[in-house]
């Protein structure tokens, strides 16, 4: 259930190994009432965590791969920027030494006479190649085409309305308005929708939904900008990311910026599409600081949602061996890995293999 980047994702995964596949999606194609709209994600290598390092590595081969069976681009290198006052620049620049992954510390200097549009200050700043921009809903018209190809059936606006496990657990059922659904298996990629389809079947952890914002912002005088690179300001629980705008920017050279930090709590359904003020005031300052190439006049804004898990690890598991498939690769951190957590889920539906086991619903709730 959902038709999101994870969602699409697993469709895609799933029906090349022959199963059948039923995607329901509560709403309509390209619909941005939830977490996977948009022209740009951020794809990067550059975590404090080898977990992640190691399994963006895989997700950067898959999503070649997916290029070669949809016959477009999807991920265009950019490069990135790690940069800010606080210690994770050096921290990754370890972990990516540990792991393989070419990448440098730069002094201030030397990286402002790279990128000119961005001010460094003092700060170590960490660059590594193979970070770049992905464009989500190309990506997931490309997976359902391909999945459709293979057989797959999609239902758009066909919202779920209640999840059963059969009694004795070898299946379960999916009710919709148009008449219900069973299967042997059902993964429910539902995003900010996860914890009130679930609830009661089965313990969760704390999942909490909020709104965050997007701004993009235009390149400054009348000069062309040069390329922006992926950039992430570290400033102590204040973290800005920047990427290139792609179609959402509005202008040539803008943009994309917005905070990894906690928005306003909301539910999947009460959320008011309103622009946080103070949230756009933190994001005009910092443009003014730190992006001296960009007029801080924000081009155009934007909502979506994030799901949080606590430790904001991602939930892949299918608990006991049950009907259900819980696939909530969250955090704000996730459309990067979607082929490869389509391929995760893929795993669990056939009972292959699991997902490491801090995906697991038993190490969240031991947490």
């Amino acid at each position: 259930m959902g038709a999101g980047l994870t969602g699409t994702a697993a469709a895609w995964a799933a029906s090349s190994r022959g199963l059948d596949v039923v995607v329901l999606e509560a709403f309509g194609p390209g619909h941005r009432q939830g977490s996977s709209h948009g022209s740009a994600r951020i794809f990067r290598r550059a975590y404090a965590d080898p977990l992640y390092v190691r399994l963006a590595g895989a997700a950067g081969r898959l999503w070649r791969q997916l290029e070669a069976e949809g016959g477009r681009p999807l991920l265009t290198r950019t490069g990135e920027v790690d940069f800010g006052p606080s210690d994770a620049p050096r921290q990754m620049a370890a972990v990516l030494a540990a792991c393989g992954v070419d990448a440098r510390l730069l002094g201030g200097q030397e990286a402002a006479e790279r990128w000119p549009g961005i001010d460094f200050g003092d700060d170590p700043v960490l660059f590594h190649e193979e970070a770049g921009v992905l464009d989500p809903e190309l990506a997931m018209t490309a997976m359902l085409r391909l999945a459709t190809e293979r057989g797959a059936q999609v239902r758009f606006d066909t919202p779920v309305e209640r999840l059963a496990a059969s009694a004795d657990g070898s299946s379960a059922r999916v009710d919709t308005p148009s008449g219900p659904v069973s299967a042997p298996v059902v993964v429910v990629a539902a995003g900010a929708w996860t914890a009130p389809l679930l609830g009661g079947l089965l313990e969760l952890p704390t999942l909490t939904v909020t709104q965050q914002q997007v701004f993009h912002f235009a390149p400054a005088g009348s000069s062309p900008a040069r390329p922006w690179p992926v950039l992430i300001h570290h400033d102590q629980g204040l973290d800005f990311y920047g990427l290139p705008g792609g179609r959402d920017g509005g202008a040539p050279g803008a943009l994309k910026l917005g905070e990894h930090t906690s928005g306003t709590v909301t539910t999947a359904d009460g959320r008011n599409f309103t622009v946080d003020p103070a949230a756009r005031r933190r994001a005009t300052s910092f443009v003014a600081r730190r992006l001296p190439g960009l007029d801080p006049a924000p081009l155009n804004e934007a909502t979506c949602l994030y799901t949080w898990t606590p430790s904001e690890d991602f939930i892949l598991d299918r608990p006991g061996g049950g009907p259900f498939v819980v696939a909530s690769p969250c955090s704000g951190h996730g459309a990067k890995f979607a082929p490869l957590t389509g391929q995760v889920i893929a795993d669990l539906a056939t009972g292959e293999s699991s997902a490491d086991y801090r995906f697991s619903l038993a190490a969240h709730l031991a947490r």
